[in-house]
């Protein structure tokens, strides 16, 4: 009985790792193919948002912890780097890791005046210090006010390639994503991440056995912020361009509906609910405000038909036709 198990087992794994190979290979395929189907710069927007989405995943979905300000330092790593980049002369890469470590440093110091607050307190919190980076950027000389930081230059890549052209961005930008995303994937699969869900699940618990918890939300806060700010920071290097769109609080509620839609706690997740509502602005811009209304009926009918997101819900209904049938 039990070697029948363990053979069952094993290949129970053997498909789960098929699946993950065949999963890489489309997605690498897809990566390859996709700018000369569809246009590279809405490409390269959903991508940075799938990465900020992710981000975000990290905290809420893994940590249990709701921010809504993370536009915070999406925004502010886009305006440091802009500033590296086209005030201080840096190359791109060494301009994406200024902003990034501004972020991280935003994160840290975010997360240590609200990390001791629970739930709607931790939220609003959060929402408060955001809302003072973006009164701080509306009033910041270097950042240009309600025009923006614009003339953001993209440079040559360690001083080589040049990023003005479309291709090599795209490529640059597939490649910061699957660093961040490995990153993150890699940050869940680990002893700090089952001990980051330990604490969310019950976090007396946790503390009885003798993690700091404390400690661990708020390393968790910081990895967030600073893969946050690199996916705001490559986005001002796509476009050349750091408004303060990027640094409002609707930024945050954005990151919040991907997250939602794709699915909370899941993988892939937050970079379809990026992707559908990247698509949905750009594609039905021409709608005006009716944008928002579309948006806000997408999500209810992903409430309604999707309790957990639609790549949680297509995990469940296929994880359910993996089960063995029952033994008579």
């Amino acid at each position: 009985m039990n070697t029948a198990n363990t053979i069952e087992m094993r290949a129970q794994a053997g498909k789960e790792l098929t699946g993950r190979i065949v999963i890489v290979a489309l997605a690498a395929i897809l990566l390859v193919a996709a700018p000369f189907v569809v246009y590279p710069i809405f490409l390269m927007k959903a991508l940075c948002f799938a990465l900020f989405a992710c981000a975000f995943n990290l905290l809420i979905g893994h940590g249990g912890l709701l921010s809504f300000g993370h536009a915070a330092f999406f925004g502010s790593a886009a305006y440091m780097c802009g500033y590296a980049a086209r005030d201080l002369g840096l190359t791109p890469e060494l301009s994406i890791l200024f902003g990034t470590t501004a972020a991280a440093l935003l994160g840290f110091v975010f997360g240590a005046l609200a990390i001791r607050r629970h739930g709607i307190y931790f939220a609003m919190v959060t929402l408060a210090l955001a809302q003072m980076v973006y009164f701080f950027t509306v009033q910041a000389p270097i950042t240009g006010g309600e025009n923006g930081m614009q003339g953001i230059p993209r440079g040559h890549l360690f001083g080589i390639i040049d990023l003005n052209n479309t291709l090599a961005m795209y490529a640059f930008v597939v490649t910061v994503f699957l660093i961040g995303f490995a990153i993150l994937h890699r940050t869940v699969e680990s002893p700090f991440g089952q001990t980051l869900r330990a604490i969310r699940d019950n976090e007396n618990r946790a503390i009885s056995l003798g993690y700091d918890a404390n400690g661990y939300k708020l390393l968790a806060f910081v990895i967030s912020a600073a893969i946050a700010g690199l996916a705001g920071a490559t986005k001002a290097l796509v476009f050349q361009l750091a408004s303060l769109t990027d640094v409002h609080w609707t930024m945050s509620g954005e990151v919040v509906l991907m997250t939602l839609i794709g699915g909370l706690g899941t993988t892939f997740g937050p970079v379809v609910g990026a992707f559908i509502i990247v698509a949905m602005q750009t594609y039905l811009a021409e709608s005006g405000s009716w944008v928002m209304a579309i948006q806000g009926a997408t999500f209810i009918v992903c409430v309604l038909m999707f309790r957990e997101g639609i790549v949680g819900t297509l995990s469940k209904l296929l994880s359910r036709e993996r089960l063995p049938a029952p033994r008579a």
